[in-house]
């Protein structure tokens, strides 16, 4: 191996373990975020906002009433939301007509929404709860969001980690592409 080769690689590695911490720590400010403040959408948002620069406060807004699935309605995951938001903001189409962006925006959604569903093992809040607690929990009826927080939902473990997990998912696929941008 030449002296350029060795250069390379020794580059190549250190970037490597740097996303890797970049990673880590969008995981740890996503789980953190959710078990400060709560709200899925916006724990996931936040995090790759302040990690990676992307979005703006109209989409972190727009996120506030997308956690436990829709307005606490169980549906899709508020922190798949959020990271499919966050790419949208990033590569969404600004017109209607522009159908080449719509497009491109799909792919990596596309993406994290598999990868998500692959580690976590659903994408609709409520089957993530069976999955997670062993119990759907209808955070709609006070009682029951009552019960999902004190029997550890929010929790280390609970849903911020989910919270973490789609962070941590969005941003690598955000920085793939930012890398594919150079």
């Amino acid at each position: 191996m030449n002296s350029e080769a060795v250069e390379e690689s020794a580059q190549e590695e250190a970037l490597m373990v740097n996303r890797e911490k970049i990673l880590d720590e969008i995981f740890e400010l996503a789980l953190q975020n959710d078990m400060d403040y709560f709200g899925w959408t916006q724990a996931v948002l936040a995090a790759l906002q302040e990690k990676l620069n992307v979005g703006s406060q109209e989409v972190f807004k727009a996120g506030s009433a997308l956690a436990g699935g829709v307005a606490r309605q169980g549906e899709t995951c508020g922190a798949l939301t959020g990271a499919i938001m966050a790419i949208g903001s990033m590569i969404g189409r600004e017109r209607l007509e522009d159908l080449e962006q719509y497009r491109k925006a799909m792919e990596p959604a596309s993406r994290i929404y598999s990868l998500f569903k692959e580690k976590v093992g659903h994408t609709l809040c409520w089957e993530i709860h069976k999955i997670r607690y062993g119990k759907i929990y209808k955070l709609f009826i006070p009682e029951e969001s009552e019960a999902f927080h004190n029997m550890g939902g929010h929790s280390r473990k609970g849903c911020p980690e989910v919270c973490g997990i789609a962070a941590r998912i969005a941003a690598n696929v955000i920085l793939d592409l930012k890398e594919g941008s150079k």
